[in-house]
Protein backbone atom coordinates (compact mmCIF):
# COMPACT_ATOMS: atom_id res chain seq x y z
CA UNK A 1 0.00 0.00 0.00
CA UNK A 2 1.45 3.40 -0.99
CA UNK A 3 1.83 6.17 1.58
CA UNK A 4 -0.88 8.18 -0.14
CA UNK A 5 -3.43 5.40 0.30
CA UNK A 6 -2.66 4.70 3.94
CA UNK A 7 -4.95 6.19 6.54
CA UNK A 8 -3.70 9.00 8.76
CA UNK A 9 -3.87 6.72 11.79
CA UNK A 10 -1.78 4.04 10.07
CA UNK A 11 0.85 6.58 8.99
CA UNK A 12 1.11 7.90 12.54
CA UNK A 13 1.52 4.42 14.02
CA UNK A 14 4.20 3.50 11.48
CA UNK A 15 6.04 6.78 12.02
CA UNK A 16 5.92 6.30 15.79
CA UNK A 17 7.28 2.76 15.50
CA UNK A 18 10.18 3.97 13.36
CA UNK A 19 11.05 6.82 15.72
CA UNK A 20 10.67 4.71 18.86
CA UNK A 21 13.15 2.28 17.31
CA UNK A 22 15.58 5.06 16.37
CA UNK A 23 15.42 7.22 19.50
CA UNK A 24 13.54 5.34 22.21
CA UNK A 25 10.15 6.31 23.61
CA UNK A 26 11.30 9.12 25.93
CA UNK A 27 13.31 10.98 23.31
CA UNK A 28 10.61 10.71 20.65
CA UNK A 29 8.32 13.75 20.59
CA UNK A 30 4.79 13.86 19.27
CA UNK A 31 5.88 16.71 17.01
CA UNK A 32 8.53 14.51 15.39
CA UNK A 33 6.05 11.70 14.86
CA UNK A 34 3.53 14.07 13.28
CA UNK A 35 6.16 15.53 10.97
CA UNK A 36 7.31 12.10 9.81
CA UNK A 37 3.72 11.06 9.17
CA UNK A 38 3.08 14.25 7.21
CA UNK A 39 0.36 15.65 9.47
CA UNK A 40 0.15 18.32 12.15
CA UNK A 41 0.51 17.60 15.85
CA UNK A 42 -3.14 18.43 16.54
CA UNK A 43 -4.18 15.54 14.30
CA UNK A 44 -2.02 13.16 16.34
CA UNK A 45 -3.66 14.28 19.59
CA UNK A 46 -7.10 13.98 18.03
CA UNK A 47 -6.42 10.33 17.16
CA UNK A 48 -4.49 9.20 20.24
CA UNK A 49 -4.82 11.84 22.97
CA UNK A 50 -1.19 11.67 24.10
CA UNK A 51 2.15 10.02 23.43
CA UNK A 52 1.20 7.14 25.74
CA UNK A 53 -2.00 6.74 23.76
CA UNK A 54 0.08 6.56 20.60
CA UNK A 55 2.44 4.05 22.23
CA UNK A 56 -0.57 1.95 23.21
CA UNK A 57 -1.76 1.92 19.60
CA UNK A 58 1.69 0.78 18.45
CA UNK A 59 1.72 -2.00 21.05
CA UNK A 60 -1.81 -3.10 20.18
CA UNK A 61 -0.86 -3.44 16.52
CA UNK A 62 -0.54 -7.22 16.82
CA UNK A 63 0.64 -7.44 13.23
CA UNK A 64 3.99 -6.02 14.33
CA UNK A 65 4.54 -8.75 16.90
CA UNK A 66 3.02 -11.49 14.78
CA UNK A 67 5.30 -10.55 11.90
CA UNK A 68 8.28 -10.70 14.25
CA UNK A 69 7.40 -14.26 15.23
CA UNK A 70 6.79 -15.32 11.63
CA UNK A 71 9.96 -13.73 10.27
CA UNK A 72 12.10 -15.40 12.92
CA UNK A 73 10.54 -18.77 12.14
CA UNK A 74 11.02 -18.37 8.40
CA UNK A 75 14.74 -17.93 8.92
CA UNK A 76 15.01 -20.92 11.25
CA UNK A 77 12.54 -23.20 9.50
CA UNK A 78 14.91 -24.85 7.07
CA UNK A 79 16.90 -26.62 9.82
CA UNK A 80 15.85 -30.08 10.90
CA UNK A 81 17.46 -30.54 14.31
CA UNK A 82 16.21 -28.94 17.50
CA UNK A 83 19.78 -27.89 18.35
CA UNK A 84 20.16 -26.01 15.07
CA UNK A 85 16.72 -24.42 15.40
CA UNK A 86 17.60 -23.14 18.87
CA UNK A 87 20.96 -21.84 17.62
CA UNK A 88 19.47 -20.09 14.58
CA UNK A 89 16.49 -18.67 16.45
CA UNK A 90 18.72 -17.23 19.18
CA UNK A 91 21.06 -15.69 16.62
CA UNK A 92 18.24 -14.19 14.55
CA UNK A 93 16.57 -12.82 17.69
CA UNK A 94 19.72 -11.05 18.84
CA UNK A 95 20.25 -9.66 15.33
CA UNK A 96 16.67 -8.33 15.36
CA UNK A 97 17.15 -6.70 18.77
CA UNK A 98 20.35 -5.06 17.57
CA UNK A 99 18.37 -3.23 14.87
CA UNK A 100 16.20 -1.45 17.47
CA UNK A 101 18.44 -0.97 20.54
CA UNK A 102 16.83 2.29 21.62
CA UNK A 103 13.36 0.75 21.57
CA UNK A 104 14.56 -2.22 23.61
CA UNK A 105 16.21 0.04 26.18
CA UNK A 106 13.01 2.08 26.43
CA UNK A 107 10.82 -0.97 26.89
CA UNK A 108 13.12 -2.46 29.54
CA UNK A 109 14.07 0.72 31.37
CA UNK A 110 10.95 2.84 31.07
CA UNK A 111 8.11 0.32 31.17
CA UNK A 112 7.43 1.15 34.82
CA UNK A 113 6.43 4.66 33.72
CA UNK A 114 3.82 3.39 31.25
CA UNK A 115 0.10 3.25 32.14
CA UNK A 116 -1.21 -0.26 32.99
CA UNK A 117 -2.96 -0.62 29.63
CA UNK A 118 0.35 -0.03 27.81
CA UNK A 119 2.13 -2.69 29.83
CA UNK A 120 -0.77 -5.07 29.24
CA UNK A 121 -0.72 -4.47 25.48
CA UNK A 122 3.04 -5.04 25.41
CA UNK A 123 2.62 -8.33 27.22
CA UNK A 124 -0.12 -9.48 24.86
CA UNK A 125 1.93 -8.52 21.83
CA UNK A 126 4.97 -10.43 23.03
CA UNK A 127 2.74 -13.41 23.82
CA UNK A 128 1.48 -13.30 20.23
CA UNK A 129 5.02 -13.53 18.87
CA UNK A 130 5.96 -16.13 21.47
CA UNK A 131 3.06 -18.35 20.39
CA UNK A 132 4.38 -18.83 16.85
CA UNK A 133 7.81 -19.86 18.06
CA UNK A 134 6.38 -22.26 20.65
CA UNK A 135 4.29 -24.04 18.01
CA UNK A 136 7.26 -24.49 15.72
CA UNK A 137 9.57 -25.65 18.50
CA UNK A 138 6.98 -28.15 19.77
CA UNK A 139 6.70 -29.67 16.28
CA UNK A 140 10.47 -30.01 15.94
CA UNK A 141 10.81 -31.59 19.40
CA UNK A 142 8.07 -34.12 18.62
CA UNK A 143 9.63 -35.01 15.25
CA UNK A 144 12.89 -35.93 16.97
CA UNK A 145 11.06 -38.08 19.51
CA UNK A 146 12.00 -35.81 22.42
CA UNK A 147 10.11 -34.60 25.45
CA UNK A 148 10.40 -31.38 27.42
CA UNK A 149 10.25 -30.76 31.13
CA UNK A 150 8.06 -27.72 30.41
CA UNK A 151 5.19 -26.90 28.02
CA UNK A 152 6.45 -25.42 24.72
CA UNK A 153 5.07 -21.98 25.66
CA UNK A 154 7.04 -21.97 28.93
CA UNK A 155 10.15 -23.24 27.16
CA UNK A 156 9.96 -20.44 24.60
CA UNK A 157 9.29 -17.83 27.28
CA UNK A 158 12.42 -18.95 29.15
CA UNK A 159 14.41 -18.84 25.93
CA UNK A 160 13.22 -15.33 25.06
CA UNK A 161 13.82 -14.13 28.62
CA UNK A 162 17.43 -15.26 28.51
CA UNK A 163 17.96 -13.68 25.09
CA UNK A 164 16.49 -10.36 26.18
CA UNK A 165 18.54 -10.40 29.38
CA UNK A 166 21.76 -11.12 27.49
CA UNK A 167 21.07 -8.37 24.95
CA UNK A 168 20.26 -5.85 27.69
CA UNK A 169 23.54 -6.57 29.47
CA UNK A 170 25.51 -6.57 26.22
CA UNK A 171 24.06 -3.25 25.02
CA UNK A 172 24.14 -1.29 28.28
CA UNK A 173 27.16 -2.48 30.30
CA UNK A 174 30.83 -1.97 29.50
CA UNK A 175 33.71 -4.12 30.78
CA UNK A 176 31.74 -7.16 31.90
CA UNK A 177 33.43 -10.55 31.59
CA UNK A 178 30.34 -12.74 31.68
CA UNK A 179 30.86 -13.91 28.10
CA UNK A 180 33.98 -13.51 26.00
CA UNK A 181 32.08 -13.76 22.72
CA UNK A 182 28.45 -14.05 21.68
CA UNK A 183 29.20 -17.48 20.24
CA UNK A 184 30.09 -18.68 23.75
CA UNK A 185 26.75 -17.49 25.08
CA UNK A 186 24.80 -19.10 22.22
CA UNK A 187 26.62 -22.42 22.62
CA UNK A 188 25.94 -22.45 26.36
CA UNK A 189 22.30 -21.52 25.79
CA UNK A 190 21.71 -24.39 23.38
CA UNK A 191 23.51 -26.81 25.71
CA UNK A 192 21.36 -25.68 28.64
CA UNK A 193 18.10 -26.26 26.79
CA UNK A 194 19.11 -29.53 25.14
CA UNK A 195 20.32 -31.17 28.35
CA UNK A 196 18.34 -29.28 30.97
CA UNK A 197 14.87 -28.63 29.58
CA UNK A 198 14.64 -31.34 26.90
CA UNK A 199 14.93 -35.04 27.63
CA UNK A 200 15.31 -38.04 25.34
CA UNK A 201 12.17 -40.04 24.66
CA UNK A 202 10.65 -41.91 21.75
CA UNK A 203 7.82 -41.11 19.40
CA UNK A 204 6.16 -44.38 20.29
CA UNK A 205 6.10 -43.76 24.04
CA UNK A 206 4.76 -40.24 23.56
CA UNK A 207 2.00 -41.51 21.31
CA UNK A 208 1.10 -44.36 23.63
CA UNK A 209 1.07 -42.04 26.65
CA UNK A 210 -1.29 -39.67 24.87
CA UNK A 211 -3.61 -42.46 23.73
CA UNK A 212 -3.67 -44.17 27.13
CA UNK A 213 -4.64 -41.06 29.06
CA UNK A 214 -8.36 -41.21 29.84
CA UNK A 215 -8.46 -37.46 30.43
CA UNK A 216 -7.67 -36.82 26.77
CA UNK A 217 -11.00 -38.32 25.79
CA UNK A 218 -12.94 -35.65 27.66
CA UNK A 219 -14.78 -33.16 25.48
CA UNK A 220 -14.06 -29.45 25.81
CA UNK A 221 -16.57 -27.11 24.21
CA UNK A 222 -15.48 -23.53 24.82
CA UNK A 223 -17.78 -20.81 23.53
CA UNK A 224 -17.00 -18.73 20.42
CA UNK A 225 -15.88 -15.13 20.87
CA UNK A 226 -18.97 -13.55 19.29
CA UNK A 227 -21.29 -15.65 21.44
CA UNK A 228 -19.49 -14.63 24.64
CA UNK A 229 -19.66 -10.94 23.74
CA UNK A 230 -23.37 -11.32 22.95
CA UNK A 231 -23.93 -12.69 26.45
CA UNK A 232 -22.03 -9.74 27.89
CA UNK A 233 -24.18 -7.28 25.93
CA UNK A 234 -27.38 -8.91 27.13
CA UNK A 235 -26.16 -8.96 30.72
CA UNK A 236 -25.24 -5.27 30.59
CA UNK A 237 -28.74 -4.39 29.37
CA UNK A 238 -30.28 -6.60 32.06
CA UNK A 239 -28.62 -4.84 35.00
CA UNK A 240 -25.48 -4.20 37.05
CA UNK A 241 -25.62 -7.52 38.93
CA UNK A 242 -26.13 -9.57 35.78
CA UNK A 243 -23.22 -7.79 34.11
CA UNK A 244 -20.98 -8.37 37.14
CA UNK A 245 -21.95 -12.03 37.33
CA UNK A 246 -21.14 -12.72 33.68
CA UNK A 247 -17.86 -10.85 34.17
CA UNK A 248 -16.93 -13.19 37.03
CA UNK A 249 -17.94 -16.26 35.00
CA UNK A 250 -15.75 -15.43 32.02
CA UNK A 251 -13.10 -13.38 33.83
CA UNK A 252 -12.24 -15.81 36.64
CA UNK A 253 -13.56 -19.21 35.52
CA UNK A 254 -15.33 -20.06 38.79
CA UNK A 255 -17.74 -22.94 39.29
CA UNK A 256 -21.40 -22.33 40.11
CA UNK A 257 -20.88 -23.32 43.74
CA UNK A 258 -17.90 -20.98 44.08
CA UNK A 259 -19.85 -18.06 42.66
CA UNK A 260 -22.90 -18.36 44.92
CA UNK A 261 -20.62 -18.51 47.97
CA UNK A 262 -18.77 -15.29 47.13
CA UNK A 263 -19.09 -12.47 49.63
CA UNK A 264 -18.34 -8.78 49.33
CA UNK A 265 -15.19 -9.18 51.41
CA UNK A 266 -13.93 -11.77 48.92
CA UNK A 267 -13.62 -9.06 46.26
CA UNK A 268 -10.14 -7.58 46.69
CA UNK A 269 -8.78 -4.46 44.99
CA UNK A 270 -5.01 -4.43 44.87
CA UNK A 271 -2.55 -2.43 42.75
CA UNK A 272 -4.91 -2.01 39.81
CA UNK A 273 -5.90 -5.69 40.01
CA UNK A 274 -9.19 -7.28 41.00
CA UNK A 275 -8.83 -10.55 42.92
CA UNK A 276 -11.44 -13.01 44.21
CA UNK A 277 -10.83 -14.99 47.38
CA UNK A 278 -12.29 -18.51 47.08
CA UNK A 279 -13.03 -20.10 50.44
CA UNK A 280 -15.02 -23.15 49.31
CA UNK A 281 -13.50 -26.25 47.74
CA UNK A 282 -10.00 -25.41 46.53
CA UNK A 283 -8.97 -22.46 48.73
CA UNK A 284 -7.18 -19.95 46.55
CA UNK A 285 -7.15 -16.47 45.04
CA UNK A 286 -8.12 -15.86 41.43
CA UNK A 287 -7.44 -12.62 39.49
CA UNK A 288 -10.28 -11.20 37.42
CA UNK A 289 -9.14 -10.72 33.83
CA UNK A 290 -9.52 -7.23 32.42
CA UNK A 291 -9.46 -8.53 28.85
CA UNK A 292 -11.82 -11.32 27.80
CA UNK A 293 -11.52 -12.75 24.29
CA UNK A 294 -10.03 -9.59 22.85
CA UNK A 295 -12.36 -7.07 24.50
CA UNK A 296 -11.73 -5.11 27.67
CA UNK A 297 -14.36 -5.25 30.39
CA UNK A 298 -12.31 -4.31 33.45
CA UNK A 299 -10.24 -1.20 34.00
CA UNK A 300 -7.86 -0.14 36.75
CA UNK A 301 -10.38 2.33 38.13
CA UNK A 302 -13.58 0.45 37.44
CA UNK A 303 -15.07 -2.91 36.47
CA UNK A 304 -18.54 -4.55 36.44
CA UNK A 305 -18.22 -5.92 40.00
CA UNK A 306 -17.19 -2.53 41.41
CA UNK A 307 -20.08 -0.87 39.57
CA UNK A 308 -22.50 -3.43 41.04
CA UNK A 309 -21.27 -2.90 44.59
CA UNK A 310 -21.50 0.88 44.25
CA UNK A 311 -25.26 0.79 43.70
CA UNK A 312 -25.95 -1.71 46.49
CA UNK A 313 -28.13 -0.20 49.23
CA UNK A 314 -28.38 -3.33 51.38
CA UNK A 315 -26.01 -4.57 54.05
CA UNK A 316 -25.99 -8.24 52.98
CA UNK A 317 -22.59 -9.90 52.85
CA UNK A 318 -23.29 -12.03 49.76
CA UNK A 319 -21.77 -10.71 46.54
CA UNK A 320 -24.74 -11.85 44.43
CA UNK A 321 -28.29 -11.70 45.81
CA UNK A 322 -31.86 -12.41 44.70
CA UNK A 323 -34.89 -10.12 44.77
CA UNK A 324 -35.39 -10.88 48.46
CA UNK A 325 -31.80 -9.75 49.11
CA UNK A 326 -30.81 -13.27 50.06
CA UNK A 327 -27.73 -15.05 48.68
CA UNK A 328 -28.41 -16.24 45.15
CA UNK A 329 -28.95 -20.00 44.91
CA UNK A 330 -27.61 -22.37 42.29
CA UNK A 331 -31.06 -22.71 40.73
CA UNK A 332 -31.50 -18.93 40.58
CA UNK A 333 -28.10 -18.57 38.96
CA UNK A 334 -28.97 -21.22 36.37
CA UNK A 335 -32.31 -19.54 35.66
CA UNK A 336 -30.58 -16.19 35.15
CA UNK A 337 -28.09 -17.82 32.79
CA UNK A 338 -30.94 -19.33 30.76
CA UNK A 339 -32.52 -15.89 30.48
CA UNK A 340 -29.28 -14.31 29.29
CA UNK A 341 -28.62 -17.05 26.72
CA UNK A 342 -32.17 -17.51 25.44
CA UNK A 343 -32.24 -18.33 21.69
CA UNK A 344 -28.44 -18.43 21.53
CA UNK A 345 -26.83 -21.60 20.19
CA UNK A 346 -23.31 -23.00 20.31
CA UNK A 347 -21.58 -24.40 17.19
CA UNK A 348 -22.92 -27.78 18.34
CA UNK A 349 -26.46 -26.35 17.97
CA UNK A 350 -27.00 -26.52 21.74
CA UNK A 351 -27.87 -23.78 24.29
CA UNK A 352 -24.73 -22.52 26.10
CA UNK A 353 -24.24 -23.99 29.59
CA UNK A 354 -22.74 -22.48 32.71
CA UNK A 355 -19.99 -25.09 32.63
CA UNK A 356 -18.94 -23.85 29.19
CA UNK A 357 -18.16 -20.43 30.65
CA UNK A 358 -15.51 -22.03 32.84
CA UNK A 359 -14.22 -24.11 29.93
CA UNK A 360 -13.94 -20.94 27.84
CA UNK A 361 -11.89 -19.24 30.58
CA UNK A 362 -9.52 -22.21 30.87
CA UNK A 363 -8.90 -22.35 27.12
CA UNK A 364 -8.38 -18.59 26.91
CA UNK A 365 -5.88 -18.61 29.78
CA UNK A 366 -3.87 -21.33 28.04
CA UNK A 367 -4.09 -19.46 24.73
CA UNK A 368 -2.69 -16.36 26.45
CA UNK A 369 0.37 -18.37 27.48
CA UNK A 370 -0.21 -19.55 31.04
CA UNK A 371 1.26 -22.97 31.78
CA UNK A 372 -0.68 -25.91 33.20
CA UNK A 373 0.91 -25.68 36.64
CA UNK A 374 -0.12 -22.07 37.15
CA UNK A 375 -3.56 -22.68 35.68
CA UNK A 376 -3.96 -25.55 38.12
CA UNK A 377 -3.23 -23.14 40.97
CA UNK A 378 -5.74 -20.55 39.72
CA UNK A 379 -8.50 -22.98 38.77
CA UNK A 380 -8.22 -25.41 41.67
CA UNK A 381 -8.19 -28.25 39.12
CA UNK A 382 -5.58 -30.99 38.78
CA UNK A 383 -3.14 -30.80 35.88
CA UNK A 384 -4.57 -34.03 34.49
CA UNK A 385 -8.01 -32.45 34.39
CA UNK A 386 -6.60 -29.52 32.45
CA UNK A 387 -4.95 -31.60 29.70
CA UNK A 388 -8.05 -31.52 27.43
CA UNK A 389 -8.11 -27.74 27.70
CA UNK A 390 -4.46 -27.60 26.65
CA UNK A 391 -5.31 -29.74 23.62
CA UNK A 392 -8.20 -27.45 22.73
CA UNK A 393 -5.96 -24.37 23.05
CA UNK A 394 -3.50 -26.01 20.65
CA UNK A 395 -6.33 -26.76 18.23
CA UNK A 396 -7.38 -23.11 18.27
CA UNK A 397 -3.77 -22.00 17.77
CA UNK A 398 -3.47 -24.37 14.80
CA UNK A 399 -6.67 -22.96 13.27
CA UNK A 400 -5.38 -19.42 13.76
CA UNK A 401 -2.05 -20.32 12.20
CA UNK A 402 -3.79 -21.90 9.21
CA UNK A 403 -5.85 -18.74 8.80
CA UNK A 404 -2.76 -16.55 8.88
CA UNK A 405 -1.02 -18.74 6.33
CA UNK A 406 -4.09 -18.51 4.11
CA UNK A 407 -3.98 -14.71 4.33
CA UNK A 408 -0.28 -14.77 3.53
CA UNK A 409 -0.93 -16.86 0.42
CA UNK A 410 -3.10 -14.05 -0.97
CA UNK A 411 0.02 -11.87 -1.20
CA UNK A 412 1.94 -14.35 -3.35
Amino acid sequence: MSAGKKSTKTRLIEAALDLFAERGVTDTTTKAVAERAGVNEVTLFRHFGSKHGLLLAVMEDSAVFAQLGRSLLEQADSKASVAQILQDYAQVSLDALEKVPELVRSVVGEAGQYPPENRLALGQGLTEANKYVAQHLATAIAQEGLKTRFPPETLTSLLNGLLLGYFTIESTIEGDELWLEREDFLASLVELFLHGAIVTSTKTSITQETRSSPVQKQSVQDLPTNLVHSIFRRAKKQGKQEYALVYVLFGAGLSVEEIINLERSHFIKESGQRILQINRGAIRQVPLNQWILGKRYGFAESDPVTQWLKIRKDDRSALFINEQQQPMSQEELKTLWQTLTKDLLTPQAQPPTLQQARQTWCVEMLSKGIDLENLSILSGMEIEQLQPFAQRAKEKAAIEKAHRLDLQSNKW
